[in-house]
């Protein structure tokens, strides 16, 4: 699987640092979007994202009772529909953002591609493996309606990851070595929570936003094909100090190789104490490295060539102008007649990765290895 095309103007430099632009970039037709689904992240970050970067929301569909007063919240939202027909049905919607949870999402994509409707996909996209040939499937009924599916990756939004990004396709770095997260606060309530309940959570939930991004460094930063991971393996165990009710692991370790021999550690020691709480991350390459932070007011980077260290200067925050890029991604491609950067096939690759690690840690930590892309 190659690198998806980089938009020109995304490589713009700015006047004043001569870096890659990092703000969420939409057209200027950026109406006709329906969110599927009102839970607590359309709330919080869907929605808000949408109202700060002028996205025209037609209407929302959420469980009674929840939605009730989504238009005295945002006032900006048209209207509130009786259920999924609704709003599908409408021909005011040209995309359909869902938010609901995995089950059934595959169907849920599946409807609205008949609608003929463009969807961004809440991740992750299932939590069942055996959904992976239906959403194959999807994504190749999509390129022949002419359709765009796009997956909320919002983290390779979040500024101190993109430009991290930027900043490899322009081969900043030189081909890259290795890839380092910690997680280094605390972990969010959990016990009691339907969280708690997914099997290997953090393996299989949580931790894919550090698994995409991290696949996406790779690739960015390896010769074509070079950048593919090759084998995962994970570890996740129980820790002193859990609450005996906590049905989930609170530490997980996930490794990956790429074929080029580059390697890349994500690592949640635990539910941290911190006082100054954040994820750091290292982006190790042949010519120089990077060194970040993301999360929790931590936001920060800097590029060490192996002569000097700058620091990076970073504007916006994952919460929200994440959530807005990878909405405004799916409508530039739309625009541009284009696939999106973080499109459905994009975005499997990261998804069977995911379930290497979960299954790598049935296993005891036993290495998977991973198909090449076509295999």
């Amino acid at each position: 699987m190659s690198t998806p095309s980089l938009p020109p103007d995304h490589a713009r430099g700015t006047r004043a640092s001569n870096l890659p632009d990092v703000a969420p970039r939409l057209p200027t037709e950026r109406g006709g979007v329906a969110v599927l689904g009102y839970g607590g992240i359309a709330a919080s970050a869907h929605l808000p994202a949408y109202r700060q970067h002028g996205v025209g929301v037609v209407g929302v569909c959420g469980r009674p009772g929840r939605v009730e007063d989504v238009q005295q919240q945002f006032p900006f939202v048209g209207k509130v529909y009786r259920d999924a027909d609704d709003l599908l049905d409408d021909p005011t919607v040209r995309v359909v953002d869902i938010a609901t949870g995995p089950d059934g999402r595959a169907e849920l994509i599946r409807r609205s591609l008949a609608a003929g409707k463009h969807v961004l996909a809440q991740k992750p996209l299932t939590l069942d493996a055996a959904d992976l040939p239906v959403l194959e499937g999807l994504a190749r009924e999509a390129s022949k309606l002419g359709l765009r599916v796009a997956v909320n990756h919002n983290a390779r939004w979040a500024p101190p990851w993109r430009l991290a990004n930027l900043l490899l396709r322009q081969g900043r770095l030189g081909q890259v070595v290795g890839v380092t997260h910690v997680h280094d606060k605390a972990l969010p309530p959990l016990t009691g929570t339907h969280f708690d309940r997914i099997e290997h959570m953090l393996l299989t939930d949580y931790l894919l936003h550090w698994v995409d991004i991290t696949r996406f460094w790779l690739l960015d930063g390896s010769p074509a094909g070079q950048g593919e991971v090759c084998r995962v393996l994970a570890l996740d165990s129980r820790l002193p100090g859990q609450p005996p009710g906590s049905l989930n692991p609170w530490s997980a370790t996930i490794i990956m190789q790429a074929r080029s021999g580059a390697t890349a550690s994500i690592r949640i020691p635990g539910s941290a104490t911190a006082s100054t709480p954040g994820c750091p991350f290292w982006v190790h390459g042949t010519e120089a490295t990077l060194r970040g932070s993301v999360l929790l007011d931590s936001d920060r980077l800097s590029l060490d060539d192996g002569r000097s260290q700058q620091e990076l200067p970073l504007t916006g925050a994952w919460f929200v102008d994440g959530f807005a890029g990878a909405m405004g991604e799916l409508l530039c491609a739309v625009a541009e007649d284009r696939e999106p950067e973080n499109s459905l096939t994009q975005a499997l690759g990261s998804l069977r990765l995911m379930f290497a690690a979960r299954d790598s840690a049935e296993r005891g930590g036993a290495p998977v290895d991973i198909e090449p892309p076509g295999a």
